[in-house]
């Protein structure tokens, strides 16, 4: 150990200078800049008359303001390193040679010059392959140079933290399960945890997968999918930096808190401005010149706890509009409307004109390829470029209009909402109300079947082109519907997960059994049943819930689930703040009320404000310090993650974990659809300590 402290020691010294000698190149940078730009602003004037000198200056200071934020972002990454500059150690002997090289491993590489040696490897270069996937004995690795073949003598683990060495052992595995135990058994982080340090070899062999397009992770809660999916990520922007930069990546998460949860696990392994969206979003988005307001997810979703329909017709419709057969059904009414929704007319513009025989030939045989309504704008571009090549005169953009106009009243409509609720009625489903574009609201069951006639309709404008990898999570509350648009709009490499005992719907779905149909056989898909998030307590009590039979549990012991009934919702909240109170040296950093639906979270969250608040003046001490954490309701419009005591529904709190979770359930609820998955969720997100919370009486 003091060997190792003493290396520690060094490492942070050479560090620290490493920063030293950034801030004054930094400094003087800034002089540089300074300087450009008096001098720009001093001789201007009497720079050449063609430009060339000043082009020249403006490309210095450029170059010099782009060095200046390259030395920031590297300062930025050795001032993290400071904190905990390396996690592991790897002696390896090459062959031929007599004595070991020590390579050390962590977040990030650093070498005291430029282009030296490096001290510390970064986890993603591939000497770092030594530290995860072998154990001591015969390795290699694949360098620039060719295959390195040697054998590990030996392999260390370290914990490092605030610049301090707070353990170091020699270790033949890269983990056991006794670190594993230590990493999770401590307060947990506010952020999603990283797991760098406990990288198991099956979850380095999905992270360091650069040879299929499309990987599927299924994993059970608290398998850690979605950090493997990040380091992921992360590992191909290193290895790929000539082709992949962090704007072609996007992940489609489900809602912003998720996003800001997950925002700091890639900034932390070096890598900035991945894009994060919702595909709801980006529907809406698609819609909104169409309709004037969408439903939500989470409105459905609280349609189906609250039994606001209960219409058989109504339940058969909305799961047939994301079938492959109603794809069909739409195909097929895009074919019919070729003929139906055209009427073709004379078309003359001063002395040229076009008969609508000209503008019928044209519309289906010269252009067929071409979406309907995109089509006749086509023949508008054929027309305009002929006028203009004949008279050698442009149009303006006044005339283009009018002209524009002419040539697209020869569709009986455009208006997708009409079009769409006509395949409705066509096709033997509900129409969607004839109002005005501000009263048009769709339900969710329909947001993705109007985008659908959308692309069938127009051409797509090719945005997402620049996006070269999508992260897909919570894959299980996709539709088939939802994933045939994805693969029309996205081209690029995959990595989708997800777990579909967290399904949004009344049963488990396994997209697995469609995915293949629309990605084709280019799938690779893993499965990660080994649940590290909860103790054993709550994970044996979450599979009971679910009824799950592959999940493998971690052996991390903890407290047992309290389950407890109360007459009402206030008596539960009561005991619920009193044990949250108690117990201060069991402080936990994040604790969650997880409720039913958004009426009971808002009513909890204003119950509980009131209490804290009036019990607020009384709180004194160091002993009650850690009880005065903030409290914080999400809903779905919520952006922060937070420390402290957070309300929310189960729904909104998926994908996140708590070190403490009270689940506050109305027993009426417990007939109603979802209510399984409601209480498996909630169990599943406690990742230290369970109460499982029910009041009232038994609903039918």
């Amino acid at each position: 150990m003091e060997d190792a402290r003493i290396h520690l020691e060094q490492i942070l010294g050479k560090i620290r200078r490493s920063m030293e000698a950034l801030d004054e190149s930094i400094a003087q940078g800034e002089r540089e800049v300074e300087g450009m730009h008096e001098y720009y602003w001093e001789n201007y004037t009497e720079m050449d008359q063609y430009g060339y000198e000043n082009f020249d200056n403006q490309q210095a200071l450029l170059g010099q303001v782009n060095a200046n934020q390259a030395m920031l972002v590297r300062r930025s990454r050795l001032k993290k390193m400071l904190d905990s500059p390396y996690f592991g150690r790897v002696d390896f002997c090459f062959d031929g040679d007599d004595d070991p090289e020590t390579f050390y491993i962590g977040i990030g590489s650093f070498s005291e010059k430029k282009g030296g040696i490096p001290l510390i490897y970064d986890w993603r270069a591939p000497v770092s392959s030594l530290f995860y996937d072998y154990d001591q004995g015969e390795a290699s690795y694949e360098a620039p140079g060719g295959t390195m073949r040697g054998e590990i003598t030996s392999k260390w683990q370290y914990k490092i933290s605030g610049g301090r060495l707070v353990y170091a052992f020699e270790s033949d595995t890269k983990i056991d399960d006794e670190v594993l135990r230590r990493e999770l058994g401590t307060g947990g982080d506010v952020k999603l945890k990283n797991i760098i340090r406990t990288i198991q070899k099956e979850q380095n062999a999905i992270i360091r997968n650069t040879k299929d397009r499309i990987m599927v992770i299924q994993g059970v809660a608290g398998s850690g999918k979605t950090s493997v999916a990040l380091h992921r990520i992360a590992y191909l922007l290193y290895h790929d930096r000539e082709n992949l930069k962090s704007s072609n990546i996007l992940i489609l998460s489900p809602n912003t808190v998720f996003s800001d949860y997950i925002s700091h696990i890639l900034p932390e392994l070096g890598e900035e401005n991945i894009r994060e969206m919702s595909f709801d979003l980006f529907a809406y988005r698609e819609l909104n010149q169409v309709v004037h307001d969408c439903e939500d997810r989470y409105d459905e979703i609280e349609r189906k706890l609250q039994r606001e329909r209960t219409g058989a017709k109504e339940k058969a419709e909305a799961a047939r509009k994301q079938s492959p057969d109603f794809i069909t059904e739409l195909r097929e009414f895009v074919l019919l409307e070729e003929d139906r929704l055209m009427r073709f007319t004379d078309f003359k513009y001063k002395n040229f004109q076009k008969t609508a025989k000209e503008i019928m030939e044209m519309f289906y045989y010269r252009f067929p390829d071409v979406p309907l309504l995109s089509r006749m704008q086509a023949v508008m571009d054929y027309f305009v470029d002929e006028y203009e090549t004949l008279v050698n005169k442009d149009f303006d953009e006044e005339d283009l209009e009018k002209i524009r106009e002419r040539f697209f009243r020869m569709y009986r409509t455009t208006d997708l909402y009409v079009l769409y609720s006509s395949f409705l009625e066509e096709y033997g489903y509900t129409p969607l109300p004839r109002v005005k574009y501000e009263k048009r609201y769709l339900a969710y069951e329909d947001v993705y079947p109007m985008l659908c006639l959308k692309y069938l309709l127009y051409t797509h404008s090719g945005q997402h082109k620049q996006i070269r990898h999508l992260v897909i999570d919570e894959m299980q509350d996709y539709s088939y519907l939802q994933y045939l648009i994805l693969e029309q709009l996205f081209s690029c490499r995959m990595t989708i997960l997800g777990d579909k005992a967290q399904t949004m719907d009344t049963e488990q779905a396994d997209v697995m059994k469609f995915l293949p149909k629309i990605f084709g056989k280019q799938i690779r898909r893993i499965e990660m049943n080994k649940s590290y998030r909860n103790t054993m307590e709550i994970a044996r009590y979450a599979c009971r819930i679910s009824q799950a039979e592959n999940m493998e549990l971690f052996e991390r012991h903890g407290k047992e689930v309290e389950e407890r009934e109360f007459p009402g919702m206030e008596e539960a909240l009561g005991e619920l703040l009193k044990k949250y109170r108690e117990n201060p040296e069991d402080h936990y950093e994040t604790s969650a009320v997880l409720v039913t639906t958004e009426a009971e979270a808002k009513a909890a969250y204003a119950w509980l404000k009131e209490r804290m608040e009036e019990a607020a003046e009384d709180f004194s001490g160091e002993q009650e310090k850690a009880r005065k954490m903030p409290l914080t309701y999400i809903d779905k419009n919520s952006s922060r993650f937070r420390k402290g005591l957070t309300v929310t529904t189960f729904y909104l709190a998926k994908g996140l974990e708590f070190d403490q979770v009270f689940a506050v359930m109305d027993r009426k609820m417990s007939g109603r659809p979802l209510h399984r998955q409601a209480e498996y969720i909630c169990a599943t997100r406690a990742m230290h300590e369970l109460h499982m919370y029910r009041y009232g009486s038994q609903g039918n």
